[in-house]
This record gives C-alpha cells, structure tokens and sequence, in this order.
C-alpha cells in the first residue's frame, strides 16, 4: 500500500513537470490562450474576441466615460470616478480613455480621509502658517504649515499661503526693519537709515548749546535791585523835596491881627478894615 501511494506522488511530479515545459513563451504584451500567445488590448480599449488560428485578437475603444489605463486581456473598461458635489469634490482633471477622472476638494477643505470620498472645511491657518495646497491633495488632515524663513503670513485664512518677504535689494532700498514669520519686512531709502541716526544726535546736541547759552545769558538780562535810601523816622520817602523858592516871587511878611498872623506882600500897604479892628 506504501509502494502505491510513493508511485503516485511521482507520477503527479512528472506530470507537472511536463506542463511547465510544454508552456509557451509569451510576451509580455502577449497572453496565452487555448497554446497560443494572444496580443493584449492597448491602453484606451478592451478586448472583444481572443485570437485564433487564423485571426489575431480583436479590440474595442472604451465607451464614453470609461478608460483602461494599461495592456490588457480585459473585456470591460473601469469607468470614471464621479466628483460629487455634495461631497465637496470638483473635478481637477478630466477623464479619458487612458486616464480616470481626478477629483480635488473645493477651496478651503481637505479629504476626510485617504479615500477622499468626502471633504471638510479647513481649520484657519494662524497667524504665522500658511495654507499648503500640496498638502490638502495629498488627504492631509491639516494644510496648514508655518511659514518658512523668508516667508510670512499676516492673516488668519483658510486658503491663504505664505507670501515670500519683499526683496529691498530689487527695488533699491535698504532693510529698515527684518521681516518675521507673521510680517513683511520694511523697506528705506538707503540715506534716509543715516539721517535717522544723525538728526536726533544734531538735535541733542543743539539742545545742549542753547540751554548753556541762556545759563550763562541769564545773570546779564536780570535787573538789579533798586536800593531805597532810609529816612527820618516818620518820614514818607514818596514825599517830593520842596522845590528851590523861585528868585521873582516876592518874600511875604506876616502882621498879627488880633493874635493871629496875616501874610502881606513886601511892598504893598497893609490896611485893615475898621470892622476888622472892631
């Protein structure tokens, strides 16, 4: 019963070995059917009879909204992906015969997932990163990327990338300020950085001379003080000095009437009325 079994399992061997042997040396672009090597179906159509004897394979276009993309023994081409609308999805490339259809989120979403069958809204890049088209095709969760020495972004945005700095050197301008990842970098006239450096020194220094010029100034544009001359005690020092006696007045000469002094003029007659007297 052992011999039987061994002398069957040698038996299947050597017939495998025969049909390996007996099988035919196709191309690539070639397949084997009924001991015959067949030509493949060329990208952009299907097969529609495999070859004979006497004829060689047939094949067909593929139909409107269909493709086959590489050599084959087919006969059905893949149709094209659809973009749905409602999922977010606008076309990017046009299907053919040979290529399928490409599909791509609308602007400012992403892929929910590697299958892109659906899309979601983009979180907004902060301040500082930049939307990153690239990564949004590629199904990345976030697009978003900070910005690169040499770029910036100043705004919040779900689409907006990182915008290169502004180059000084091509507009002939020198860098006032060096940008950052979040602001452009500003631009001056290349004289204007010296004067900026030099006017406030000629101002403080100028400051310095006229302030030593009025110190010194000072004490010459002060008047003295006016000394008063003391007096007698009870004196009004406002009280005028009586003026010099003018040499044509006349002197006066006092006569006493009845006890009491009565001033005359030199010269002329001194009558008293007799009621007077009385």
């Amino acid at each position: 019963m052992k011999r039987l079994w061994l002398l069957g399992l040698l038996c299947a061997a050597l017939l495998g070995c025969w049909e390996l042997g007996d099988a035919l040396p196709c191309f690539d672009k070639q397949y084997e059917y009924k001991g015959r090597c067949c030509n493949r179906c060329q990208p952009g159509e299907k097969l529609v009879s495999e070859c004979s004897k006497t004829e060689d394979s047939v094949c067909a276009r593929c139909e409107s909204g269909h493709y086959q993309q590489s050599w084959t023994k087919e006969k059905h081409c893949t149709p094209h992906d659809i973009c749905e609308s409602n999922a977010g999805l606008i076309v990017k490339m046009e299907g053919n015969a040979t290529h399928n259809t490409v599909c791509q989120c609308r602007a400012g979403t992403h892929c929910s997932d590697t299958s892109c069958q659906t899309c979601v809204e983009n979180q907004p890049c902060q301040l500082g990163s930049g939307f990153v088209a690239a990564k949004a095709l590629d199904r990345m969760s976030s697009p978003c990327e900070p910005c690169a020495e040499g770029t910036f972004s100043n705004v919040s945005s779900k689409t907006e990338p990182c915008h290169p700095w502004t180059s000084c050197e091509e507009k002939g301008l020198v860098v006032k300020v060096k940008g950052t990842n979040s602001s452009d970098v500003i631009c001056e006239l290349a004289g204007r950085s010296s004067l900026s450096v030099l006017i406030p020194i000629a101002a403080a220094i100028v400051t310095c001379l006229v302030g030593v010029c009025i110190y010194c100034l000072l004490p010459a544009l002060t008047p003295a003080p006016v000394q008063i001359k003391a007096g007698k005690p009870g004196e009004n020092p406002d009280t005028q000095q009586p003026m010099e006696q003018d040499e044509n007045v006349l002197p006066v000469q006092e006569t006493l009437l009845r006890g009491q002094p009565v001033a005359q003029e030199d010269g002329k007659e001194s009558r008293i009325s007799e009621q007077e007297i009385v």
